[in-house]
């Protein structure tokens, strides 16, 4: 049984197919299990951890808008995400929500400028990686994106 909208109760992939502009989902280099995806909307934020994940020989796809990403999983392998919660539009929670639906083997590590215990605890239940409260410590942050891909990729 398809996963509906709770507003619209249409499917959720007819929903995010008629609600969201097209975004071009060009192919990268690398195999997908080691694509870590970012989605937050603070541009500052997202090419700090873009810069930061690149350096340590991480292949990125950043995304502004959860919207896009949500597109993006629907057709591509998505091992990792990193993801912030609080985003304007689509919230990462619902984001995490709705990966459940699409890809449920993602793992994810959540980044949130502010440290919401309920939001903490509802994102645990989903299910993720860890959870991180900017300003990131760099190392923690890194060893968790390394361990979240050994563990998509089943090592």
């Amino acid at each position: 049984m398809a996963r509906l909208c709770r507003k619209t109760k249409v499917p959720l992939s007819k929903w995010i197919a008629r609600c969201i502009h097209p975004v071009d989902v060009t192919a990268l280099d690398r195999s997908p299990e080691d694509i870590v995806c970012l989605v937050d909307d603070d541009p500052s934020v997202l090419k700090s951890t873009e810069r930061l994940l690149d350096s340590d020989g991480f292949s990125v796809r950043a995304f502004s808008r959860s919207e896009e990403f949500l597109v993006y999983a629907t057709s591509h392998q998505v091992p990792l995400v990193v993801l912030d919660i609080w985003m304007e539009h689509i919230t990462g929670l619902e984001v995490l929500a709705r990966l459940c639906a699409l890809s449920p083997l993602t793992r994810v590590i959540v980044i949130t400028g502010r440290d919401d215990l309920a939001a903490r605890v509802t994102a645990m239940q989903i299910g993720l990686v860890v959870f991180f409260t900017k300003p990131l410590n760099e190392n923690e942050f890194l060893t968790a994106v390394h361990d979240g891909l050994r563990l998509a990729k089943g090592l």
